[in-house]
């Protein structure tokens, strides 16, 4: 046994020695296997690539890993996959080892949000012969693209600054931080610089500042600024990227918009201001006042100015408001001088107040100069005049402007006209009064009257301005020239009258008439041609044209005598000689030369009879009369007149002038008898000449005579002369108006108007007035201290239209009467008189003056209650000091004193002059500082470093509080002691006593420091006291643990009382005390002072301070008892508390009501609306999580989900025709992860289409709308919710504007912004007309809310309907185009159907032949024995057997586990269950059934349900799912009818259901399978038909109509027999197979008279009439499919 235990050992080494022996071997030989998956490179395991950011898809990452081994082919020896490829960023090629970027539908970005800077996929390799993995790791490198711009923190940025700020200064550094621009790219192409460009809108920015350090963007101020200039800049300010490449930099912009503060540089000025044109300068501006005289101030005050005297600031806008000055008011001078005696002006309001009357007499008018400046010390002020007039009452008399008045009126003018001032008629003539006692520019109200022709004419009664009219008709035949005088009455004194002359024009209203009817006339044979006949003269009473005449014959000459149209001289016509014996009747007419519509004529006869020849009659002078008017200027020589006559017999003739020209002035040629002037003519010396001229032939009786009447007419060649012995020097009494100085004369020997005398002043126009008659009166009330004497010019002038004038000075002397008050030199003085001055002291002198002569001033001061403390020298005006002044015994408010000084003539009469004094006193300083204690002590650690707090001094000063002199401040004397001076120091204002340095000093030491507290009076006034420090020994003071804590967080909800840690420190024999010193000043912690425990004292908030540092102090117990502290090093720690911030707090939304809208055709998961919600916690406690409570919706379903950590709501199911319909649920946000508090808001979602839409068109970009969205929702909003509150504008899409026809274009430069709003009332869409109305209604206000977002020149387009909507509309009216077709169509269809119908009726007889075969193959169905189950089912032992099925009942069965099947859309056919039973081919079977073939054919033929069975269905007929699984059966059980997949088709009330069968997968035996293969042979060529008209309503009614079905009308119920136990439907499928035996003999059935039923309760509904359609009433024929 032993020996066998040996061997089996030795077997068993030998076994093992060989397998590993045979092991080694084989890895020997295979060691070349391990080698595949190995990289057949050297270097690094690890491949690293770089890749460009936004790189292309499919970019080739690695082109080949090196990987050893074959991956593809028939043989591969290694398989390779990708590990840890997160995203799937990478895809791999295991055949070639290549490695490519995958970034379908995204795009790889570094950037942010993506922040994907590189990408690590593990390589897998599978060496496919030994097994092994190896993974190699690729590492792909993202390199940042410059592809994103700078982006600032903020659109704009705002600064201010004030105009008066340095040049170079720094006035914006708002780009510190964050708050400026920032780049995600990296590197270079994230670093920002900052530059200022050029803007076009304000080309002075770019100029006025500057950027020096880019990199930073620090503005600085470049130019000076002028807040009156420009107020605003808008910077743009550049922000680019410093990207290598200079061109690829990428930049942005933003707009500082810089206010500029206005600056105290300007004073005041008065308003109103009218400015000088191109300057900020206003025009010199005057004020008017007018008050009446002798009127008292209680009657005036105040007196109202126009306009109001009001100055501002030019520096409006200084901030804060109550930095701007305040105007102050003075007069500053004015005229006359005395006016501070009746006018003064409030300092503040500048209200003008009236002091005394003022007589007019001596003050007409005060003009005066206002000065307003600034109340702090501004040295710009503003000026302005006032003029204030004196209104006098009635005491002058009217007068009028013009000495004379000419006018002229048209003798024809009808009554009511209006006189003229020129002989054209165009101006009427003006007559102007007016009254010295009234303003020129007010109509003075008086009445003037004609004192001559007032039936003729009359004058306007009111007016500043009067016209004279006409009463009654004038002829200027009767009366050319009316002269009258007009006299002004102002119901006291009348004016002196006015002359007015009017001239009366002519009309054509006189006819012109011969002196006689007829002339008799004898010529002779022997005149010549143009020898005279007769001179006819006519007369007509008009002048000028209208009475220049002009002569014609009309009838009679026969063309032998001529006459002369302008003198009426009838000669003999040229070229005729006249017969002995003739006689002629001359018709001549007489015509003026009127115009023609005004034309008047008159005619007579002229009887001429021709005599033989007479050579005795004497010359002839045209006319006998002859009138002549030449001007005393005529020239000598110059011819007047031609007075040649006619001899009949041709002699000649002799001129002479017989008489009436002593002196020889005219000469009269003898042989022309052209008469000239031969000496000057002097109209003064004689102005008429009467000539009596011959014409003599040389015979004795050969002379006749003609007169000449020449008028010499005056020219204005005499100016006035002054009488020469009236005085020339002359004296008035001033202050005295009206009052008669003298009187002047001159004449004139021109005539009429030549030598009418007016007389003038030349100059003193405004003090003098002279009269008609040349007296002078004073205009005003003269003053002598103003002028004693005048030189005044007087004119005298003529009233020709080129007037001669001459002159005449007199001199006049204004005598002296005592009417001035003295006057002081300034109205007002102010003093500052120092307090404790001793009496007699003299502080000011006073001066007043006196214009009047001999005047004696004396002074007194008129205010009783201060004479005690001053007293007033009379004569020199010294004003002094009666005792000594205390500041401190006035009021706080103020310590002054004002009182009246006057000074009046002694000897005058006039009211004193009166000046104000205001006496200031000044405080001198009375007390100084006194200490509270002499000696102060404290204590200093020996190592206490600088500012070390020792101890506090306090000194007070009795002087009024408020003064400079009550201001107490400390120093350090250094000239006691000098070393404490060096190392120890006070605050000045506070007096705490501080080391100056940082201490080593020697324990125990003592030092003596001396302050010094002084104060700021006048003089300055000082105490001292001393400050003894002892230095400690370090023993003596407590030393901290450490020098800092920092106990665990306390949670903010910790109460009070909480412990927040423990500090502890030592001392030798020293007990200790804690205390906070420093960090609590809200105390918020306390500590116990002994056992220095830190603890909670008020409640804590994380939310608002996050940590405090506490400084502790521990002092020594006897340091703290003497009330003195010693911080040093040593006893002092710091205590960082950091508070933990807990869930205090719950979500917030930032909305309580959420408002959106989803379209009907939105896909799955869009998005609807983000809802977010805030928390004041901080981490976790504000990281929110998201849910929805929505209510129950039909069939289960989730409208709607939201994404957890986002909020942003999305749907989740279909919405296909759901407009109109709405959604509401609720949000809960739950923070710490949903862990949390929770908050919760609604939500309304409202289902819309495209019918609820508008688009509104916009002439920006996509982009910039997109940008701009949040802003102009919110607009939107506004403007609908102004007629619907509360209403939402949703956004369903943003694009480019698409326009052309059916809008198939796009322009991206215009934007289609597609909106609905939502209707939180109805929770419906807004209607879309509606909507359009709210919109365009407001589309300008729109564009105007749109334009800071737009830019310049963005706007709305339009606001119009979808295009969906707007191509329906195209489409419906497109539909009557196709009628016609749709006719043509109906007719060829028509045509079709005639065959078809041939060929049914044809057909016909074949079908009644099929339906007797098809009866007699169901008998044979009938009688084939039904197959066996395979397992039949046991039947219950208490159940009843089941009743019968009813007909029909097996025909159909459930599809699936429902007893229900949803009826598909419109048009859709019905899937029904196919039969079911014992009974194959799909036979009907009925409760008895007749074996008479005709009731067969009968019944048949009524029931009216078409049955096809189709033995050759090998799989789904089309649209149908194919079911392959019960193509065996088929054979294996002929004689089950569910086997047979044939297709059962029933046209039932015209509509077409379709059945199917269910496949049998039970193995049933089939008897007689060769029968019933012919069978199917013949059946597939049989269709049998039987229908019947059974209503839907039929189908529920039975036995089990109403207890398993669902009563939904789009349900048909369709069950072979009461669900239950013992049923058919809730038994195996096996026993639901009867065998022959129990199936209804044929022989039962003949007496079956019901017709088939299907059982249920359904009815006719209007969904089912729909889905029915156009089968409704059409009976379809049913065939094999």
């Amino acid at each position: 046994m032993l020996q066998q235990c040996y061997l089996w050992k030795w077997l068993a080494s030998g076994i093992i020695l060989g397998a590993l022996f045979a092991l080694c071997f084989g890895q020997y030989d295979d060691d070349w296997q391990y080698e595949d998956c190995k990289l057949a490179r050297g270097g690094p395991p690890a491949t690293i690539v770089a890749i460009d950011e936004e790189s292309r898809n499919g970019t080739i990452l690695v082109d080949n890993m090196l990987i050893k081994g074959t991956a593809g082919g028939p043989d591969p020896t290694i398989e390779l996959s990708l590990k840890d490829n997160v995203d799937y960023w990478v895809l791999l090629d295991p055949v070639k080892q290549m490695l490519f970027l995958n970034s379908t539908g995204r795009v790889l970005d570094r950037d942010p949000p993506m922040n994907i800077h590189s990408i690590v996929v593990q390589v897998q390799c599978i060496n496919k012969k030994v097994g092994t993995v190896i993974y190699h790791e690729v590492r792909i490198v993202v390199r940042d693209r410059n592809d994103n711009s700078p982006t600032f923190k903020h659109d704009s940025y705002y600064a201010t600054v004030n105009e008066l700020t340095p040049v170079g200064t720094t006035i914006f550094t708002g780009f510190s931080g964050d708050n400026g621009a920032t780049d995600i790219d990296d590197g270079p192409n994230g670093q920002i610089e900052y530059v200022i460009q050029y803007n076009p809108d304000d080309p002075t920015s770019n100029d006025t500042f500057e950027i020096p350090l880019m990199l930073t963007g620090n503005v600085v101020l470049r130019k000076r600024l002028n807040y009156e200039d420009k107020t605003r800049y808008f910077v743009i300010i550049q922000a680019n990227d410093r990207a290598q490449n200079l061109n690829e930099r990428r930049t942005t912009t933003t707009t500082l918009t810089v206010d500029i503060l206005d600056g105290d540089d300007l004073g005041p000025m008065f308003l109103p201001c009218v400015l000088v044109p191109n300057t900020r300068d206003c025009r010199p501006l005057t004020y008017q006042a007018a008050i009446p005289e002798l009127r008292t101030p209680e009657e005036l005050n105040p007196i109202i100015v126009t306009p109001p005297i009001q100055a501002v600031d030019q520096d409006r806008n200084i901030q804060p408001p109550s930095d701007r000055p305040g105007i102050l008011y003075s007069i500053l001078v004015g005229t006359p001088e005395d006016y501070p005696r009746f006018f003064q002006m409030h300092p503040r309001t500048a209200e003008l107040s009236l002091l005394e009357p003022v007589n007019r007499d001596f003050h007409q008018k005060f003009d005066l100069v206002i000065k307003a400046e600034q109340d702090n010390g501004h040295p710009l002020p503003a000026f302005a005049s006032l003029h204030i007039e004196i209104l006098d009452e009635n005491n002058q008399s009217p007068y009028f402007t013009m000495p004379s008045y000419q006018g002229y009126i048209l003798e024809s003018a009808p009554v009511g006209a209006t006189i003229s001032d020129s002989l054209n008629l165009t101006t009427p003539l003006r007559i102007v009064a007016l009254d010295k006692d009234i303003e020129d520019t007010k109509d003075p109200e008086l009445h003037l009257f004609l004192n001559d022709y007032t039936s003729v004419f009359t004058v306007t009664q009111t007016g500043i301005t009067r016209y004279l009219t006409l009463l009654q008709p004038v002829d200027r035949e009767e009366q050319q020239t009316y002269t009258f005088s007009i006299t002004a009455f102002d119901g006291v004194q009348e004016s002196e009258p006015v002359i007015v002359n009017i001239r009366v024009m002519d009309a054509n209203d006189n006819t012109p008439t011969f002196p006689e009817i007829s002339y008799d006339v004898y010529v002779y044979t022997d005149m010549s041609p143009g020898d005279s006949v007769i001179q006819l003269t006519a007369v007509d009473a008009d002048e000028g044209p209208n009475g220049e005449i002009t002569y014609d014959i009309l009838v009679g000459a026969q063309g032998d005598f001529a006459i002369n149209r302008t003198s009426g001289l009838v000669t003999v016509a040229p070229g005729r000689a006249l017969t002995v014996g003739r006689t002629y009747a001359l018709t001549v007419q007489a015509a003026d030369n009127a115009p023609p519509a005004e034309r008047r004529h008159s005619i007579c006869t002229v009887y001429i009879e021709v005599l033989p020849p007479n050579n005795q009659s004497p010359p002839r002078f045209p006319q006998l009369m002859y009138s002549l008017e030449i001007s005393e200027a005529m020239r000598i020589g110059a011819v007047l007149l031609n007075l040649q006559a006619t001899d009949r017999e041709g002699d000649p003739i002799t001129y002479a002038i017989e008489n009436g020209d002593p002196q020889r002035v005219f000469n009269l040629s003898e042989t022309t008898g052209i008469l000239t002037l031969g000496k000057a003519l002097d109209r003064e010396s004689t102005d008429r000449y009467i000539l009596i001229v011959t014409a003599s032939d040389g015979r004795p009786d050969g002379t006749s005579t003609a007169t000449v009447n020449v008028v010499v007419t005056d020219v204005n060649d005499n100016a006035p002369m002054f009488d020469p012995y009236l005085p020339r020097n002359l004296s008035v009494v001033e202050e005295e108006a009206n009052a008669f100085v003298g009187q002047v004369r001159a004449t004139d020997p021109d005539a009429g108007i030549n030598g009418q005398v007016h007389y003038s002043l030349g100059n003193f126009n405004n003090l003098f007035r002279i009269t008609s008659n040349g007296s002078i009166y004073t205009a005003v009330k003269l003053n002598r201290e103003v002028r004693d004497s005048y030189q005044l010019v007087v004119v005298a002038t003529d009233g020709a239209v080129h007037p001669r004038h001459s002159t005449l000075t007199l001199a006049i002397k204004v005598l002296d009467i005592d009417d001035n008050s003295p006057v002081f030199t300034n109205s007002t003085y102010t003093v500052v008189v120092e307090e404790n001055l001793p009496a007699g002291t003299t502080f000011l002198q006073i001066e007043a003056k006196d214009v009047d002569l001999g005047a004696n001033v004396s002074y007194r001061i008129r205010s009783p209650e201060v004479k005690h403390f001053f007293a007033l020298h009379p004569f020199t005006g010294e004003l002094s000091l009666l005792r000594s002044l205390d500041y401190e015994s006035f009021p706080e408010q103020e310590a002054s004193i004002t009182f009246l000084v006057e000074a009046f003539d002694i000897y005058g009469t006039m009211p004193p002059g009166i000046a104000t004094v205001t006496v200031i006193v000044k405080d001198m300083n009375d007390y100084p500082p006194v200490f509270s204690k002499r000696i102060y002590k404290g204590m200093v650690a020996p190592d206490a470093v600088k500012g070390t707090p020792i101890t506090t001094v306090y000194a007070e000063d009795a002087d009024p509080p408020g003064l400079p002199a009550s201001r107490v401040r400390y120093r350090v004397d250094d000239v006691q002691f000098p070393y404490p001076a060096s190392i120890f120091d006070v605050e000045e204002d506070s007096g705490r006593v501080i080391t100056r340095v940082n201490l080593n000093e020697e324990p125990t030491t003592i030092f003596k420091l001396v302050v010094v507290a002084f104060d700021d009076g006048e003089p300055v006034m000082s105490s001292s006291a001393t400050v003894k420090i002892l230095v400690l020994h370090p023993g003596e003071i407590p030393r901290f643990t450490q020098e800092e804590y920092r106990p665990p967080p306390v949670s903010e909800l910790a109460t009070r009382g909480t412990m927040v840690g423990v500090i502890s420190a030592a001392a030798i024999n020293q007990s200790i005390v804690y205390s906070i010193v420093a960090g609590n000043e809200e105390d918020m912690f306390g500590i116990n002072n002994i056992t220095g425990v830190i603890y909670v004292n008020a409640p804590l908030d994380y939310e608002t301070r996050t940590s405090y540092v506490l400084r502790v102090q521990a002092d020594s117990l006897e340091v703290v008892l003497a009330n003195l502290r010693v911080p040093s090093k040593s006893n002092t720690a710091k205590v960082y508390i950091e508070i933990q911030d807990e869930n205090d707090h719950p979500p917030v939304f930032q909305k309580k009501f959420y408002i959106g809208g989803v379209s009907e055709d939105a896909r799955m998961f869009t998005s609807v609306l983000r809802v977010k919600a805030t928390d004041k916690d901080t981490g976790n406690y504000s990281a929110m999580a998201y849910r929805l409570i929505i209510p129950p919706i039909k069939e289960g379903k989730e409208g709607f989900v939201v994404e957890t950590y986002t909020g942003l709501i999305k749907t989740a199911m279909l919405f296909h025709n759901m407009r109109r319909s709405y959604f509401k649920f609720q949000v809960i946000a739950t923070d710490n992860y949903g862990q949390g508090l929770s908050g919760k808001a609604d939500v309304l979602v409202s289902v819309v289409n495209q019918l609820d839409m508008q688009v509104i068109v916009s002439n920006v970009p996509p982009t910039l709308v997109e940008k701009k969205i949040e802003d102009l929702t919110e607009i939107l909003d506004r403007y609908v919710q102004e007629q619907i509150p509360g209403a939402k504008v949703v956004v369903e899409s943003i694009g480019a504007r698409r326009h052309g026809d059916a809008f198939s274009l796009e322009d991206y430069t215009k934007c289609d912004l597609t909106v609905y709003a939502i209707d939180p009332q109805t929770n419906r869409a807004i209607d879309r007309n509606e909507l359009f109305k709210f919109l365009d209604g407001k589309l300008l206000d729109i564009n105007k809310d749109f334009q800071p977002h737009y830019g310049e020149g963005g706007r709305i387009l339009e606001i119009r309907t979808p295009e969906a909507v707007t191509s329906i509309k195209k489409r419906g009216e497109s539909l009557g185009y196709t009628e016609g077709a749709l006719l043509a169509l109906a007719f060829i269809i028509i045509l079709c159907c005639i065959p078809a119908i041939l060929v049914v009726l044809v057909s016909y007889r074949q079908f009644k032949v099929r339906q007797a075969e098809c009866t007699k193959t169901a008998r044979i169905q009938s009688a084939l024995p039904a197959a066996k189950p395979a397992a039949p089912a046991p039947a219950p032992v208490a159940a009843p057997p089941p009743p019968p099925p009813p007909p029909g009942a097996h025909l159909y069965e459930e599809l699936g586990d429902s007893t229900m099947y949803e009826m598909p859309q419109y048009g859709s056919r019905r899937r029904l269950l196919p039969p079911a039973g014992p009974e194959e081919y799909g036979e009907v079977v009925g409760e008895a059934e007749e074996e008479e073939e005709y009731e067969e054919e009968e019944w048949a033929r009524k029931r009216m349900i078409k049955l096809v069975v189709d033995r050759g269905y090998e799989g789904s007929s089309p649209g149908e799912d194919s079911a392959p699984e019960c193509q065996p059966n088929r054979l294996q059980h002929p004689s089950v009818h569910s086997h047979v997949n044939g297709n059962i088709y029933i046209a039932q009330n015209g509509s077409v259901v379709r059945t199917r069968r269910a496949c049998l997968t039970d193995t049933l035996k089939a008897s007689s399978p060769g029968r019933l293969g012919r069978h199917f042979k013949k059946l597939d060529r049989l269709a049998v038909t039987q229908e019947e008209n059974v209503p839907l309503n039929t189908l529920s009614k039975g036995p089990f109509s109403t207890e398993k079905m669902n009563p939904r009308p789009t349900l048909v119920t369709f069950a072979p027999g009461p669900v239950g136990a013992d049923s058919p439907a809730g038994q195996p499928l096996g026993p639901r197979l009867r065998s022959p035996g129990e199936q209804v003999p044929m022989g039962d059935t003949t007496n079956i008279k019901e017709p088939l039923q299907f059982h249920g309760d359904h009815t006719h509904s209007d969904d089912e009439e729909l889905w029915m359609g156009p089968w409704n009433n059409l009976h379809i024929p049913m065939t094999k499919l």
